[in-house]
């Protein structure tokens, strides 16, 4: 096979993984895991029935897909706190780019919180060694701003939850935002607001304030006139 094709190939099966993995999310958070058919799926996303478990032979392999899509895309919300060591910068970095998820992921968010409402009955083990593994690292660098005084003494799980609860709210109760905001979603201003308003309330309960600016250098002195 020639180069082009294999390009060709690889850009169709791209476009078609595309199109059941967002057609799966609407349909597994509509109807939840036993509710949902890989046909209704299929039909949703404009694809023959055959194609889809082409890519995906079971159902439960195309929802565990889309729940470690969304969890992923989570994981790396989280690289902020590798790539600052203020907790300023991190957690202002962390819970922005959270609530820009909820706002553009909201389906797989729904699909990720049925699925915890029911005790997890697909992805339990997904919970006890990714999920584990990755909060107990995030935990440990809160811990760390702790013992270095960067912020007020914090169980870090307890933190975690609570972003987690907040930022993916504007996600899995999105209708009740828009309800209550006259019948139409946030502008973009509005969430602008709302996240900073999530950040100043979390940012202020553990205490954790800017580094001070740095004192401006004194001016240099003028040179004394010499008398006439």
């Amino acid at each position: 096979m020639r180069a082009r094709d294999k390009t060709q190939k690889s850009a169709v099966r791209e476009e078609n993984e595309r199109a059941i993995l967002k057609a799966a999310e609407e349909v597994f958070a509509e109807r939840g895991f036993r509710g949902a058919t890989t046909g209704v799926i299929a039909d949703r996303a404009g694809i023959p029935k055959a194609n889809l478990h082409y890519y995906f032979p079971t159902k439960e392999a195309l929802y565990r897909r889309v729940v470690e899509h969304i969890f992923n895309v989570w994981l790396d919300a989280a690289n902020t706190f590798d790539e600052s060591d203020d907790p300023v910068e991190a957690l202002t970095a962390y819970i922005s780019a959270k609530m820009d998820i909820s706002r553009a992921h909201p389906m797989g968010s729904k699909v990720w919180a049925n699925e915890i409402l029911h005790k997890a009955p697909v992805i339990q083990d997904y919970l006890e060694t990714t999920l584990r593994d990755w909060t107990a690292s995030r935990a440990a660098v809160i811990d760390r701003w702790v013992t270095e005084g960067k912020i007020a003494p914090v169980n870090a799980r307890y933190l975690l939850y609570m972003i987690w609860a907040t930022t993916q709210h504007y996600a899995d109760f999105n209708h009740q935002i828009d309800t209550l905001n006259g019948g139409t979603p946030l502008d973009d201003a509005q969430f602008e607001d709302a996240k900073k308003t999530v950040i100043g309330i979390v940012l202020a309960g553990i205490g954790a304030k800017p580094p001070a600016a740095p004192s401006p250098a004194p001016a240099p002195a003028e040179p004394a006139r010499a008398e006439a």
